[in-house]
């Protein structure tokens, strides 16, 4: 068996010889290509893959980054930063959008900052011998910590204590301001430090799963799942059904293990360093995906954004940063013949992100791989939104070893809502066909369907519709000149789920 495995290895890695040649790095067999699955869910957080992770979280619907809403049982308006925030907060708005929403920052189970849309936080400021309740600074300071007080009896009826010690009440609609300081109540309709509640979104990230566990509990609970979720198996299970790579993705605070900062926890290097070890051994490659950058490129969950706001290359602190991060990744793996790819930045959202920062880290995160390794791979990301896909063309000519990473779904866009299976599969063959060719070119850089998955927007498929909309999507993406990446390996949703696709017979490899 041992020998076995040897041989793999050693074919492997014949296989990802490579010639340069035009700027572009072509594999000597042109047969190799990556059939590869994420490991999403794993060492970076994504609730949604396996909720049960929040289960033991203490008010777990009250995490970074939830939007609440206040409505005033007084005045029957919800509060509002006026203005969208820089001046006061009022108590007039028969309706709730954006203005009206504020992200919480958790500090503890109970105790938060609040941030309004345009990013200052509420706090309180003596006006005309009141304590007017207003959102003018950009920074956290003591005034502007608040107590959510809900009623025993119905969790969405709250009371909210400032730091002053008294409680916030809407006066008029004009005025709210902290100073009720009654601490008994009726919970009636008829006292004005009492707000209703509505939740308006929310994440469930690494960011929210560390900071809602608390420095006490989130270490262990971390660890249990980092040792569980993925183990030794699931890499025999990869290599087994047909399968030659992986993609991992990681968060930049890996880079400080084992002590990142809070409310990080350390040991998830750990567990990459035996993902390689087990790669190693079973002769699967390795792509290592910086999947969530320092601040959030996309303001995602997966991302580890905290409240849903992008900071990541806002500054040139940040991006040497991020450089950082890479040049530790490839520095300790370099020497691994798993190590296949280095992707630099996972999912950056444009406009937010503007394609000439993200040029400029591109280039340096580059010369940081090349440091450490002539041969790996290095994977750009295109920007999520509407963009030309071959924006970072320019930028991988006459570098070597470009991979260009595009990640198609038949989801997230109203273009899906009311298509039937056949249009979804038609649309693989066409479309998809289509973008994947423009990308595609004969002297540009290699091209890696690195995120897809077989479901679709459908209700009611049956598995033979299931069956062929997979089908249908390795054909095509069969063509991508670096391979395909499956996202994911496990996820409580079904057919998120390779593992499950694959055992109960929806895909074949």
């Amino acid at each position: 068996m041992a020998l076995n495995w040897a041989i793999k290895i050693i074919l492997s890695l014949l296989f990802c010889m490579v010639s340069v040649s035009q700027g572009r790095q072509t594999i000597s067999n042109s047969t190799f290509k990556l059939r590869a699955v994420n490991l999403g869910g794993w060492l970076v957080t994504e609730g949604w893959i396996k909720p049960s992770l929040f289960d033991g979280i203490p008010n777990k619907d009250l995490l970074d980054g939830t939007g609440l809403q206040f409505k005033s049982v007084t005045t029957k308006k919800y509060l509002c930063a006026e203005s969208g925030g820089g001046t006061i907060i009022v108590a007039n708005r028969t309706s709730a959008s954006g203005w009206e929403t504020f992200k919480l920052w958790r500090i503890n189970e109970n105790t938060f900052h609040f941030r309004v849309f345009n990013q200052q936080f509420v706090g309180l400021s003596m006006k005309e011998n009141q304590i007017k309740v207003v959102a003018i600074s950009n920074i956290t300071t003591i005034s502007d910590k608040f107590h959510i007080v809900r009623n025993s009896n119905d969790s969405n009826r709250v009371r909210i204590k400032a730091s002053n010690g008294f409680y916030l009440q809407a006066k008029t609609e004009e005025l709210v301001t902290a100073d009720y300081a009654e601490e008994n109540t009726t919970w009636g309709d008829d006292d004005p430090s009492v707000f209703l509640i509505r939740i308006s979104g929310k994440l469930e990230g690494e960011f929210q799963v560390t900071n809602g566990y608390g420095p006490i509990r989130a270490p262990q609970v971390m660890r249990d799942h980092w040792k569980t979720f993925i183990v030794e198996k699931d890499f025999e299970f990869i290599s087994e059904k047909g399968l030659n790579a992986v993609r991992i993705p990681v968060g930049w605070w890996i880079a400080n293990d084992p002590r990142p900062p809070r409310p990080y926890v350390g040991g998830s290097l750990t567990m990459l360093d035996k993902a390689f070890s087990w790669a190693e051994k079973y002769g699967l490659k390795v792509i290592i995906d910086l999947h969530a950058g320092p601040g959030s490129q996309n303001g995602f969950e997966h991302s580890s954004s905290r409240d849903g706001s992008i900071e990541w290359g806002k500054t040139d602190a940040n991006i040497h940063q991020t450089v950082d991060v890479i040049d530790f990744l490839t520095a300790r793996y370099a020497k691994s013949p798993s190590l296949h790819a280095v992707e630099l930045l996972n999912e950056p959202l444009s406009p937010s992100v503007k394609l000439e920062t993200l040029t400029k880290y591109y280039k340096e995160a580059y010369k940081a791989i090349r440091r450490h390794s002539s041969t790996v791979y290095v994977i750009f990301s295109n920007r999520l939104g509407n963009i030309d896909a071959r924006e970072l063309f320019p930028l991988a000519n006459g570098l070597n070893g470009i991979v260009i990473d595009v990640h198609y779904y038949n989801l997230f866009s109203s273009t899906f809502d009311n298509m039937t299976p056949q249009q979804n599969i038609d649309y693989i063959f066409t479309n998809r066909t289509s973008d994947l060719s423009y990308v595609t070119t004969s002297n540009g850089p290699l091209t890696f369907v690195g995120e897809w998955v077989a479901e679709w927007q459908v209700k009611g498929a049956t598995k033979e519709e299931y069956q062929k909309f997979g089908k249908a999507q390795l054909e095509v993406y069969n063509e991508a000149t670096f391979g395909w990446a499956y996202w994911t390996l496990k996820n409580i949703n079904n057919h998120w789920s390779l593992e499950w696709m694959i055992n109960n017979g929806y895909i074949k490899l």
